[in-house]
């Protein structure tokens, strides 16, 4: 059974040995996903591939999903989906005040100020984002599928259903809405 969409049917119906099978077959994919993710974090972050890959499958494959993934590409970007939640909920932990909140690092050698932190702006990506879910939903899946689930436009459109032309028209518009919106937090 090294079909990945037979593998997902079975541990959709509860076969635990599925779920083994599947690691294998997707692990280098979903840690290609995860390097790139990690990619655009901040140094010294305290997740490393590795782990956000488990974390995800985790997520996805847990005794308590309810998840049906149809297909493959499905499959991945529902795990794109889960790292993307959980680097943001360690963003998120990061500011607690437990954790050091608004505190910077500050280094003994010459006096240059830290520049802000790219954990700040994943958070206000993911606000942006939120906002734009609830008012354009269709365009905040494709911007998800292809910004975060590494699909192509392409791919994107025919997992929506749409054709590719409306697709490059909704990933410029949502484009220029996050960018407009996330100038628009920077400059209050």
């Amino acid at each position: 059974m090294n079909d990945v969409t037979g593998i997902l049917s079975a541990v959709e119906q509860g076969d635990a040995r599925a779920a083994e099978q599947l690691l294998p077959l997707v692990y280098d994919e979903l840690r290609r996903l995860a390097a790139a993710r990690l990619a655009s974090e901040a140094p010294g972050q305290t997740l490393d591939a590795t782990a956000l890959v488990h974390e995800a499958y985790n997520r996805l494959v847990g005794a308590t999903n309810d998840r049906a993934f149809a297909n493959r590409k499905r499959f991945f970007v529902a795990a794109s989906e889960a790292m993307r939640w959980i680097l943001v909920e360690n963003a998120r932990r990061k500011r607690r005040a437990k954790r050091g909140g608004k505190l910077r690092r500050v280094e003994l050698e010459g006096d240059a100020l830290e520049t802000p932190r790219r954990d700040e702006r994943l958070l206000a990506l993911d606000e942006a984002l939120e906002r734009f879910a609830a008012i354009e939903p269709a365009k905040a899946e494709l911007l998800k599928l292809h910004a975060f689930g590494g699909l192509s436009l392409a791919a994107a459109a025919e997992v929506l259903g749409i054709s590719p032309a409306t697709a490059d028209r909704w990933w410029a518009y949502a484009r220029a809405w996050l960018r407009t919106e996330i100038s628009e937090e920077k400059s209050s």
